[in-house]
Formats: C-alpha cells, sequence, structure tokens
C-alpha cells in the first residue's frame, strides 16, 4: 500500500556504475537456512555489495522506490486504473539498497513453543492446506462461529473480466449476524465478565466495560437507531473519537443489518459530506468535541457544516445524535435538525433487549471510503461472513492471542485498522483490549509505557510513525516501566525502516518479542503478508510470508508472472475470505482499479488477478518486501492521500492556477507531501500566500493532508502531449540540485522549466 522501500538501518548505497543496478537487485540476497543461532540473536550473513558507495546517513529516513521501480501513468485510468513501466536505469536515479549490507534474521523466540502456530513447518502445513483445500480450511474455522444457516457452498468467485463482471462470494447461502458473534456469543457461553474494554481518555479517566455491559449497550443503541427510522440496509454515518461509543455504534449497526461508514475525525466538513451524500446517511452519530492533548477539536460544528454541505448537494441527513464529551454548555442543535438530540437523552427508555437481524452472509457490514487517485474518495465496501471470520482468524494467529491477554491496537476507527483490529477482530474471539482516546505524547512522552504498563499489555500494535516519533525523544522515556508483559510487538500503516524496527525490537521488546509487521490495506480487511511470533523468522523491514489462503504474485512489466528471487508488481492470484466485494455504486470502478492492469503504453496486461498497487521484492526466501506505492497515492502517517485530492483543493484557492503534487521523505511521518504550486499571473508567492494554501487543504480535506513544503513553480516539467513528467518532480522534492541527474528531458514541451524550478527550490516552505 506505500510510497516506500524498506531500507537497512541507516545505510544508503549509490550505484557505480547505475547499470549493474538490476543484476544486483536480481541476484543478491545469501541463503540463510543453513545458519543456526541461539533464539533470538540476529544472524549477519550475505556479501559485500561490490560497486557500491556506503555512506552512513542518521537519522535514517525511509528510502526512495528501488530497483525496477513501477510507475504510474496517470490520466489514463479509471479509479486507480494503473499502468507500469520499468524506470529505465539510464536514468541515473540514487538507489538505496533493500538488503543492505548485510542481511540479518532474528529467529522465533524460544518462550513462543505453546503459540497457535509453533514451527515453520507447522506454518507450512497450514498454509499448504488453505490453498489446496480452502473449503475444508475455512469450514473448520468457520465452525467456532454461530451460523443461523449455514452455508451451501464455501466461495463463489470470478477474477476474470473476459468471463464476465467480477463477483466475490463466500459462504454462500449462510446467514450470521456480526454483532452476535462478538458479543452475544460470549455472554451466552458464560463470559460475560471478561472485560472487552479497557478505556483511557485523553486526560486520564478510565471506564471497564465488560462483554454483557457491551450488549447492553450495543443493544440499546440498536433500539435508538430503529427508533429514528434506521432498517437493514440503511447507512448510518459515524465521526466520533475513540470512546467507548463508537465500538458500540458500528457493533449496534451490525445487529440490525445497517452498513456503517466511519470518518476519521479529522477529515474535514467536506470529507465528511462527500461520503454521508455518497451513501445517503440517513444517521449521524457525533460528540460535541474531543481533546486531542491539550487542543480542543470541536466535531459538532465540522459536522454542522457537513449536514449543510450536503442538504446543499440535495442529500439531508434525518438525525444527528451528538455524544457530550467536551463537556461545555449544552449545544444549541435544534437549528439544523429538529430531530437532533443528545446522546444521553436518546438512550433513555431503550431497552437492553434488541432482536438480532439475520443477515446473509454477503450482505453489507460497513462502507469505508478510501483515497483514490482520481481525487474521488473510493465507498470499499465489506460484507458479513468472510470479513467476520478473516479479521479474527488473522487477530488470533498474527497476533498469537491467548485467553486473558490484554491487547492494545493504538489506531484510530476511522481507518480499516481500527475496524479489523479494534472493533471486530478482538471482539470476535472474546478478546480483552485498549481502547485509547488520547495521543502517545500527552501528557507526557512516556504515555505509551505507562499505559502499557498499568494495564499490563500482552500485544502492542501501533504505526511506524508513532514508533518514530516516540523513537526521536530516545530510550530514556522507558526507564522505570516495567514492560514485562509485552509479548508481541506489531506494525501497521507502512513499512518499518530498520533502523526504527531494531529500536523497537531492542528498546520496547528487550529482545524477546517478535515483531509483527504487517502488510495488508483497506482493501483486503485484514492481514495478508506477515509474520507469525512462533514460526517465522524475522527480516527487518520485510512483511515476510504470506498468511493463510494469501497467494501473492509479482509481475513483470508485461503481466508476466515471476518465479523465485525477483522485483515487480505485486497481484493476488485469487479471493480470500476478507477481500473487498465492490465500491459502492461504481462495479466499473471496482472492476478498472483493482482487476485491470495496462503497461506504460496503455495496452492491457492482466485482468484477472487482484491488483494490489504496490511494487515489491521477494527474496530466495520467499520473504517479501514493499517497495512502494505504483498509482498517484501518498503515504503520510500510516493514511493514504490522493494526490488528486491535494491538487484539487490546492485549485481551490483563487490565486492557484495548477498544482502537482508528490512525497518525500520524512524522518517522522515516512512520507509527506511536495506542492508545486502555479499561481495566476502576476501573483507572488509570499509566505502569507503559502499559509492560505495548506489551510485551503486542510479545509477541503483534513489538516494531516495540508503540504509540508509549498514549491512556487514558474511552470510545470510537460511532456507535449501534456502530461506531467512526475518523476522529475519527485527527484527535486527529494534533494536532487544538479539539472544532469534527471535522465532525458528531452521530451519536455518546455526543458528551461526545470532549471527555473531549481532555481526557485530554495523557497519551498
Amino acid at each position: 500500500r506505500r510510497d516506500f522501500a524498506c531500507e537497512m538501518a541507516g545505510l544508503r548505497l549509490s550505484l557505480a556504475p547505475a547499470a549493474v543496478l538490476a543484476g544486483l537487485l536480481l541476484c543478491y540476497v545469501a541463503d540463510t537456512s543453513a545458519f543456526v543461532v541461539p533464539a533470538g540473536k540476529p544472524t549477519a550473513v550475505g556479501m559485500p555489495l561490490r560497486s557500491m558507495r556506503i555512506e552512513t546517513r542518521v537519522p535514517a529516513a525511509p528510502i526512495p522506490r528501488l530497483g525496477a521501480v513501477l510507475e504510474s501513468t496517470a490520466g489514463k485510468r479509471m479509479g486507480r486504473r494503473v499502468s507500469l513501466r520499468m524506470t529505465e536505469v539510464a536514468d541515473r536515479e540514487e538507489k538505496e539498497g533493500t538488503f543492505g549490507n548485510t542481511q540479518e534474521t532474528y529467529p522465533p523466540p524460544a518462550n513462543f513453543k505453546d503459540a497457535h502456530v509453533a514451527s515453520i513447518d507447522k506454518y507450512k502445513e497450514m498454509y499448504d492446506r488453505s490453498i489446496k483445500d480452502p473449503e475444508g480450511f475455512w469450514g473448520d474455522i468457520a465452525e467456532e462461529f454461530h451460523w443461523e444457516k449455514k452455508w451451501d457452498k464455501m466461495q463463489e468467485t470470478n477474477f476474470d473480466r473476459t468471463k464476465g463482471p467480477v463477483s466475490i462470494n463466500w459462504f454462500v447461502g449462510a446467514k450470521t449476524n456480526v454483532a452476535y458473534n462478538c458479543v452475544d456469543r460470549h455472554v451466552k457461553a458464560g463470559n460475560g465478565d471478561t472485560v472487552a474494554f479497557l478505556w483511557e481518555g485523553n486526560d486520564g479517566e478510565e471506564k471497564k466495560m465488560t462483554y454483557k455491559e457491551l450488549l447492553d449497550a450495543v443493544s440499546q443503541t440498536a433500539n435508538m437507531l430503529k427508533s429514528k427510522g434506521v432498517k437493514k440496509g440503511d447507512h448510518v454515518a459515524i465521526y466520533l473519537p475513540m470512546v467507548l461509543e463508537l465500538p458500540v455504534t458500528m457493533l449496534a449497526c451490525a445487529r440490525i443489518g445497517a452498513v456503517h461508514s466511519v470518518v476519521f475525525g479529522g477529515f474535514s466538513a467536506e470529507s465528511l459530506a462527500s461520503r454521508m451524500v455518497d451513501c445517503k446517511a440517513k444517521v449521524l452519530v457525533t460528540a460535541d468535541g474531543v481533546m486531542r492533548g491539550k487542543k480542543p477539536i470541536e466535531l459538532y460544528s465540522i459536522a454542522e457544516k457537513a449536514m449543510a454541505m450536503a442538504k446543499d448537494e440535495g442529500h439531508e441527513v434525518g438525525t444527528c445524535v451528538v455524544v457530550e464529551r467536551l463537556g461545555k454548555a449544552k449545544l444549541d442543535i435544534g437549528k439544523l435538525h429538529k430531530s437532533a438530540l443528545m446522546w444521553d437523552d436518546s438512550m433513555k427508555g431503550q431497552s437492553t433487549e434488541c432482536d438480532v437481524e439475520w443477515v446473509d452472509a454477503e450482505d453489507p457490514l460497513f462502507l469505508l471510503y478510501t483515497s483514490g487517485s482520481t481525487g474521488k474518495p473510493k465507498g470499499v465496501e465489506h460484507t458479513t461472513a468472510g470479513y467476520m471470520v478473516w479479521s479474527s482468524t488473522t487477530f488470533k494467529y498474527v497476533f498469537d492471542y491467548k485467553p486473558g491477554d490484554v491487547f492494545w491496537c493504538t489506531a484510530d476507527c476511522g481507518w480499516i485498522t481500527g475496524h479489523s483490529y479494534v472493533t471486530y477482530g478482538p471482539t470476535a474471539i472474546g478478546a480483552t483490549q485498549v481502547l485509547f482516546e488520547g495521543v502517545p505524547t500527552h501528557p507526557t512522552v512516556s504515555r505509551c509505557w505507562d499505559i502499557v504498563e498499568k494495564y499490563k499489555v500482552n500485544q502492542f500494535y501501533t504505526a511506524p510513525t508513532a514508533i518514530r516519533s516516540l523513537m526521536s525523544f530516545g530510550s530514556d522515556p522507558l526507564k522505570g516501566k516495567d514492560l514485562s508483559s509485552l509479548r508481541v510487538l506489531g506494525s501497521v500503516g507502512e513499512p518499518i525502516n530498520p533502523e526504527a524496527w531494531k529500536w523497537y525490537y531492542e528498546n520496547v521488546g528487550s529482545e524477546k518479542c517478535p515483531i509483527v509487521d504487517t502488510w495488508w490495506q483497506t482493501e483486503t480487511g485484514g492481514h495478508m503478508i506477515t509474520p507469525l511470533p512462533g514460526a517465522t523468522a524475522l527480516k527487518p523491514g520485510s512483511a515476510s510470508l504470506p498468511f493463510f489462503g494469501v497467494q501473492p504474485v509479482v509481475l513483470d512489466a508485461d503481466g508476466k508472472e515471476l518465479e523465485g528471487k525477483c522485483s515487480g508488481y505485486l497481484a493476488i492470484k485469487s479471493s480470500w475470505p476478507g477481500q473487498l466485494r465492490g465500491v459502492y455504486g461504481d462495479q466499473e470502478r471496482f472492476e478498472e482499479t483493482y482487476f485491470t492492469l495496462y503497461n506504460g503504453q496503455a495496452e492491457l496486461i492482466s485482468e484477472d488477478k487482484y491488483i494490489c498497487g504496490d511494487a515489491c521484492m521477494r527474496d530466495e526466501d520467499g520473504y517479501y518486501w514493499i517497495t512502494g506505492r505504483i498509482d498517484d497515492v501518498i503515504n503520510v502517517s500510516g493514511h493514504r492521500i490522493g494526490t488528486a485530492e491535494v491538487e484539487s483543493a490546492l485549485v481551490t484557492h483563487p490565486l492557484c492556477s495548477e498544482a502537482a503534487v508528490v512525497g518525500f521523505s520524512h524522518p517522522i511521518k515516512g512520507e509527506a507531501i511536495y506542492a508545486f504550486v502555479t499561481l495566476a499571473a502576476g501573483e507572488e508567492m509570499t509566505e502569507d500566500v503559502q499559509k492560505q494554501l495548506k489551510v485551503a487543504v486542510r479545509s477541503e480535506i483534513g489538516a494531516f493532508a495540508a503540504p509540508d513544503k509549498i514549491h512556487w513553480a514558474p511552470g510545470l516539467p510537460k511532456t507535449r502531449s501534456g502530461k506531467i513528467m512526475r518523476r522529475i518532480l519527485r527527484k527535486m522534492a527529494g534533494g536532487t540540485s544538479d539539472i544532469g541527474e534527471f535522465g532525458d528531458i528531452s521530451t519536455l514541451a518546455e526543458p528551461a522549466v526545470v532549471k527555473q524550478l531549481l532555481e526557485t527550490a530554495k523557497d519551498a516552505k
């Protein structure tokens, strides 16, 4: 999912000559299988990389794309329909070494002998069965859940567009309910007193919610939604901070067959409005606001503006329910909706009994909007049975969760990680977890470690951005903290650079906790390529091996499958239960985005596989290394942001006539946004104008999408056909200042533009 390449701790590798790059990338990795080392100790294997200059670099930053870099051809696709071409070695771009000077391998710790998957042989046995006998494999796992009606057939799928519309169906003919399986089932099994959520607020408030209390709250909320006219198939928008009402409302929707669409609380009114209009949300559940550290965020004022905008676009939200969180004077919410009310008032008189709506296996569970390269977010649709089985199974095996463990995922439920590994995956197996409202550095930079110590957290799952941020404070905040309860560490949202991996492993995990560096997407529903704690030897920077049922393939520029050690384009060969079922209301965009692959000449080269949108490398041990996004999506702190979205937001400013956006390496965020902006004739780029442009993006999308740097562009480097040559902009954003390093620019309509951009680079802010 990410426009990153993997790097080995702080090593920068430059080619001399560059022409050896392709051969080195395809040939270099030593076989580690013959090495036996004590548990938990790294093995250094490999040979020197010849014809390379090694420079130490501190701090390490995520590296630009590597080797056979796959570029997108924007403007020749719908949605995220991707084109690819191999970047010519003659471009002489400086590449970074994925494997570095040595290959380090960390064997599974000895204390994982009782893991769910306790050896690589056991993993291979289970994986082989999942591929050869998916009906039996997933059928056995599904027996753990309640089915009001069993399936008639395990799956009916078609990935091949030449044989008809793409369709994905699992547990065909079955009826079940996700909320029943996540809550009622545990209460009926006598586990109602088990704690479901250990909630901690921004300022240290604490609440516990058992599964019986969760059942009561979900039932009351479901009854409240029904009283507002919500029925099976209706859409409910949720715009809440990380309070207990958030997972409760999600589960309440699932209980009655309604479809929720959670919108991250950092999104703007425009973003919230566009999502409510697209899905025709009947109800909006929001809050008066939330404290983010010391900063109050008035969510209701944003929601109020969004509802007005939605009404202007022809869709009126019927009901707005507001959770009181800031504790300020009572809101005047009667002006917009006569049926609007506060959460506490809405719950008065609601019964703790609510009948379950048994739904078909393929009935929709939720929509989650994700960035697209065309600028319009896609409503990714996940359905009931397959998603439930996938999210819970990946949770169980990847984190090696056992009854009595305490799990903590720091993700917001506005993102897929919060759906799969907060609301649904953990509760589906009756787990106890921490739900945290605040930020990891408030009121002190040791907040995370205080929480781990207080709740005796066993599995900790966070993003590389957070790890790098905490790493920047050094190891002092960890001193005196008892982190001995930790058993598994996880990383999500982007590939983690090895320097951060090692800091995490050594300082947080005390060299005893395996790190599950998970690769997956909003569209996949759960983990796809990931280590398993008791089975997989770890390589810092690698997502490692495929999860059960996942068949990754690497494609070359002609769409052909590559074997063995290689680099190319990541695709998935066949379906898995948690896969997205569509883009809401747009089957054509769904098929063009995820099942169609074009090369740089707009020639169709594949239409029978799931196209991930990532470049990758596979080493000779079969480990996968995600090396970058192919489409025009930038990954900022784990947030996928479409370049077209940001460009569209910039040109809403009256002074901006044209904009082009690329990503560049950032030591904390991983990647940040660099905007090249052409102003209207006669206008000058001042600090005030730069601030206004950033405000425009914050207003249209959200603060997280604001450019870190804005570069005044007297013109943009375009080909004679009008296509922006983004490789030049990427190099410039990365610090290239020698015009000779930009490769062939003879195809530009105005080659002099490159020199002009270099002259104005020093003023980029």
